[in-house]
């Protein structure tokens, strides 16, 4: 019993709401602040999807760096997610929507 305690214990932080950043529990309602920064991410992918998708394949381009800055991703964490980008062009390129939710995540 007492290691399904420590378990527990050690598991439950990771439930806590602002246990990933980019994301809410759905108990918890959207705030104006949280609307404004999906809208702006969604306005940089999808006014120029062609010119993102260029960019991602190049590793980097002016599209690119507006939708990371709409998104909030630091600085020191765009190379790294430069390459998961590329990585995943092709889930990408057939579904804006996912890049949303992926420069979202990595945003603060």
């Amino acid at each position: 019993m007492r290691p399904l305690f420590l378990i527990l214990l050690v598991a439950l932080p990771a439930c806590a709401p602002g246990a990933l950043p980019g994301l809410r529990s759905t108990i918890m309602p959207v705030s104006a602040q949280d609307n404004a920064r999906r809208g702006a991410v969604e306005i940089a992918v999808k006014g120029d999807f062609p010119a993102l998708l260029s960019d991602i394949e190049a590793g980097s381009g002016p599209s690119l760096e507006r939708a990371f800055d709409a998104a909030g991703v630091p600085v020191g964490d765009r190379p790294a997610r430069r390459l998961q980008l590329s990585g995943d062009l092709a889930l990408y390129e057939s579904n804006p929507g996912a890049l949303v939710t992926s420069l979202l995540l990595w945003g603060g």
